[in-house]
């Protein structure tokens, strides 16, 4: 089981998968698949000012 950042730090990360990227963050938020990286990145950037 992933470890669970504090409500503050949100750490963001973008994968691939085959043809998809996808956005993850420390405190367990994972984004769409998505085909274009920089959209991945984009909800990686969205999640982190959300918080």
């Amino acid at each position: 089981m992933p470890q669970q950042a504090s409500d503050s730090e949100h750490r963001t990360t973008t994968t691939e998968r085959g043809s998809f990227a996808h956005a993850r963050c420390t405190c367990g938020w994972v984004g769409p698949a998505r085909r274009s990286r920089d959209k991945a990145r984009v909800d990686a950037s969205a999640h982190e000012s959300s918080g």
